[in-house]
């Protein structure tokens, strides 16, 4: 079990790595100064990359805990 906790911890890392990438570009693009209509088509094209990572995060951090448990 102790490669479930490994992995899983391994697949958080990345998700915060996705998710400190999403809120780094949001904080570009709002410092850009750019008008309403294209801020928003650009964070609605970082929406879906934290979306995936934070699906990837929590999949990992339930691989941790499951792997906690049986082992």
């Amino acid at each position: 079990m102790e490669i479930v906790v490994w992995s899983g911890a391994a697949l958080s890392a990345l998700g915060l790595v996705g998710i400190l990438y999403s809120i780094v570009a949001v904080t570009r693009a709002k410092r850009a100064n750019l008008p309403d209509e294209e801020l928003r088509a650009r964070i609605s094209r970082i929406l879906p990359v934290n979306l995936g990572a934070l699906f990837v995060s929590v999949i990992g951090l339930m691989m941790v805990i499951v792997g906690i448990m049986l082992g």
